[in-house]
Formats: structure tokens, C-alpha cells, sequence
């Protein structure tokens, strides 16, 4: 009798694992006369509204690497999307390529916001999100980006940035900034030097935040993408240890602005 229960106890279970999936949608929207195209992502099993995460990709544009991590976020009981900050199909493949891509937005600090802006409407209008839960990550150029909703006082519980740029032509202004800010850096990164660490630092610290800077030894650029290659020398490698202690200190960080 015993084991007939456990047995179908068991079948139970495995059914309602069975159900549990990440579903995934392509989704176009627009800012001003630019069509963008963003990836969703949930657990279509889970029926309460659940937290939001915005994704930034990286320079390169919206591409398979940034769909992976939405993913990945909606397995951990999120809602994730991963917005488009260069246009429907826009990819780059060259550095000279991205650099001008990005430049676009660098030096232009208000369309960032904007566009971003327009990304983190779609989040928060999507059925399933709690729009009083909502984070921001990017990944190298996406990290400035998410920085930067930060800087212009979105309504966002927390920020988290990987490997991404620090400066800024608007500091954030004293009182303005809503989110908890968690900055996962990789401690021998040359293209965001101890200069521009220090000044990010300091205009926190003016600012008043709630911020958090941590440094993963022997770690330089974008080592949380494994297409990064292995090689540090070349100042972009994949880091295994930094990418799973970093995305552990992201989980960390929304389970405690989440409450």
C-alpha cells in the first residue's frame, strides 16, 4: 500500500515538472520611427506575477548569447527580457562595427536612457511581471546601459552589471537613484581601468546609493561569455569562477530588494 502511494506520489511530481517550461517569444516594439525586436522569456508554470529582469546586451547587438541568459533567468523564477538597443536585425561582427554602434549611444547619454526606456516598458506591461519588482543587468556596453536607467531614477529595485563600462557624461544626482547597484568587475580589466573605477566610486558616494563594487581576481573583460575566448592577454577572456560567483551575487542581490 505504501509503495502504491510513494508511486503515485512520484507520478505526481513528475507530471508537474513535466509542465514546468521556459517559454520563449520574439517581441517587436518600437522607439520613435526605430522597430526593435526584444526575446521574452518565463516559466510557464509558475501562475502569480513574478519579478522582472531587463538584459542589455553586449556591443555586439541583440544576439543568441543575450536570448541565453534571459533564459536562464526565467528558469530561476523570473521573468526576463532582453531588449534591443540597435534596431531589428541589427548584428555586429567587428570590432570597428560595435565601436560605432555603441558610440551611438556613449555619446549620446538621453538616447541610452531612452532607448533603454522603451525596453523597460515592455517588461513591465508583460502579464506576468509584478511591475513593483523590477531589475536591470547588461553585459560589457549593456552594463553602462542598465547604469544609466540607474543614473536617470527608473523605478528599479536593483542594477547589476557585468563587466561594463563605469563612466558617464550624467552622474547620477544625490537622491535620484532608486536601485540598489551591485557592480561585478573584473579586477585586471583594461579597458575599464582603476581610474574610472575610482571616479564611478566617488559619484556614488556623492550620490548616496545603495551600491556595491566587487572584483574577481585574474578576471579582465567580458568574462562572463564563453565565446570571449581563453586567453586573458589579449584583454577579453572567459573566467568560469568570476561568471558563477558573479551570477550568484546577482540571485543574492534580488532576493534581498525583492522582499
Amino acid at each position: 500500500m505504501k509503495s502504491a502511494i510513494l508511486a503515485a506520489v512520484v507520478l505526481v511530481l513528475a507530471g508537474s515538472m513535466a509542465q514546468a517550461e521556459v517559454k520563449t517569444r520574439a517581441i517587436e516594439y518600437k522607439h520613435g520611427d526605430v522597430v526593435l525586436e526584444g526575446w521574452m522569456a518565463w516559466d510557464d508554470a509558475a501562475k502569480e506575477k513574478r519579478p522582472g529582469v531587463l538584459i542589455v546586451h553586449e556591443w555586439w547587438g541583440h544576439n543568441p548569447y543575450v536570448r541565453k541568459r534571459a533564459e536562464q533567468l526565467a528558469a530561476e523564477g523570473y521573468v526576463a527580457f532582453a531588449l534591443d538597443m540597435y534596431g531589428k536585425g541589427v548584428l555586429e561582427t567587428t570590432f570597428e562595427g560595435a565601436g560605432k554602434q555603441a558610440g551611438k549611444f556613449k555619446d549620446d547619454r538621453k538616447l541610452m536612457r531612452e532607448r533603454a526606456r522603451a525596453g523597460l516598458d515592455v517588461l513591465v506591461k508583460d502579464e506576468h511581471v509584478d511591475p513593483k519588482k523590477i531589475a536591470a543587468i547588461g553585459y560589457c556596453f549593456g552594463g553602462t546601459v542598465a547604469l544609466e536607467l540607474a543614473r536617470d531614477g527608473a523605478d528599479l529595485q536593483a542594477v547589476v552589471t557585468f563587466h561594463g563600462g563605469l563612466s558617464t557624461s550624467m552622474p547620477a544626482e544625490k537622491g535620484k537613484v532608486k536601485a540598489k547597484i551591485l557592480v561585478c568587475h573584473g579586477a585586471d580589466d583594461p579597458f575599464v581601468p582603476a581610474e574610472e573605477v575610482a571616479k564611478f566610486e566617488d559619484e556614488m558616494r556623492k550620490a548616496g546609493t545603495d551600491w556595491q563594487l566587487v572584483k574577481y581576481s585574474g578576471a579582465v573583460h567580458a568574462f562572463s561569455n564563453p565565446a570571449s575566448g581563453s586567453d586573458p592577454s589579449k584583454g577579453m577572456a572567459y573566467n568560469e569562477a568570476a561568471d558563477r560567483r558573479s551570477w550568484r551575487a546577482m540571485k543574492d542581490l534580488f532576493e534581498e530588494a525583492f522582499k
